[in-house]
């Protein structure tokens, strides 16, 4: 037998034998809509040899372990259960097999992010799975949104969730609600520095009345929120120089603790409360505070929806 008919058959006889070990997989695989366990979907466990047996059908593979995640995902969830122990492999091999499947890493990295019975209450993992995303998609700006709001909602991190929003709004054509979001989380999150710097860009750089409108609020709660503390602080000097607290502005400004009497960004005076704190006069019309504030009013952050697609 010649060299090239001995390579023939030798190649003919693998490619049978991964045609079949193919056949055999998506059997195996299929075998879960007919009610076999769980477990069964991930009898191969290394994403790598289910790429390699997809025979260039990686795909449509990814199409099927992503149906395999959404129902194993809807059947946990179902049954009200607070283990999802196969949910990050299964979608590890989805992501392999297709690193460009969206869908996959937007609702994937919720899913594991919510805590239990919700989802499988692995934070960190949901962060690690949307920046996989974004590094094999780094154009798909809505990535970068849900990795805010993961960011936000679940680990309560507002300083990664202002960097990842604004991550998202350097994307071209990305929604402008990112940079939104980034400056209100860099304000929740106290950094007023970066939240002034960012909102003031947003209210140069936009012809949007509502964005603008929005930016002009939440640039006059900054300036609440430093000045309140820092017209605090006054009233606590003047008391523990003068062993009373002032009954009213203008007397600390006769005793030359002020220069004038303090005023909102609204334009109205700052009114000094009995025990020393400083309200604003019309909390109302001053969004997005959280200082200055009546007692028991909570400070007022706005949750903006997903916005749509562009």
């Amino acid at each position: 037998m010649s060299v090239r008919k001995r390579t023939t058959v030798v190649s003919s006889v693998l490619l049978a034998a991964s045609l079949v070990g193919s056949m055999l997989m998506l059997r195996r695989v299929d075998a879960l809509r007919t009610g076999a366990t769980l477990e069964e979907v991930l009898y191969v466990t290394s994403p790598r040899t289910v790429k390699r047996m997809s025979l260039g059908y990686d795909g449509l593979m990814a199409d099927i372990y992503w149906t395999r995640v959404v129902q194993y995902f809807g059947r946990q969830h179902q049954a009200r259960t607070r283990r999802f122990d196969l949910l990050l492999p299964l979608l590890d091999i989805t992501a392999t097999l297709d690193p460009h499947l969206i869908v996959a890493y937007e609702f994937g990295s919720f899913f594991l992010a919510q805590q239990p019975p919700e989802g499988a209450g692995q934070p960190d993992a949901a962060v690690d799975f949307a920046e996989r995303g974004i590094r094999e998609n780094p154009t798909e700006w809505r990535l970068y949104y849900h990795l805010g709001f993961i960011h936000y909602l679940e680990r309560k991190d507002y300083k990664a969730a202002a960097e990842a929003f604004q991550r998202g709004s350097e994307v071209p054509n990305a929604h402008p609600w990112l940079r939104t979001m980034a400056a209100a989380m860099a304000q929740f999150g106290g950094d007023t520095r970066t939240a002034r710097f960012l909102w003031q860009k947003i209210l140069e750089s936009t012809q949007d009345k509502l964005i603008r409108a929005n930016a002009v609020k939440r640039l006059r709660a900054l300036e609440v929120d430093e000045v309140v503390p820092a017209l605090e602080a006054r009233v606590q000097l003047y008391h523990q120089n003068n062993g009373h607290l002032p009954a009213s502005f203008p007397e600390m400004i006769a005793a030359g603790y002020l220069r004038g009497l303090p005023r909102d960004p609204l334009g109205y005076p700052y009114k000094l409360m009995p025990d020393g704190r400083v309200e604003v006069e019309s909390p109302d019309d001053l969004p997005f505070i959280n200082k200055g504030l009546p007692p028991g009013r909570q400070p007022n952050f706005l949750y903006i929806p997903p916005p749509a697609k562009k």
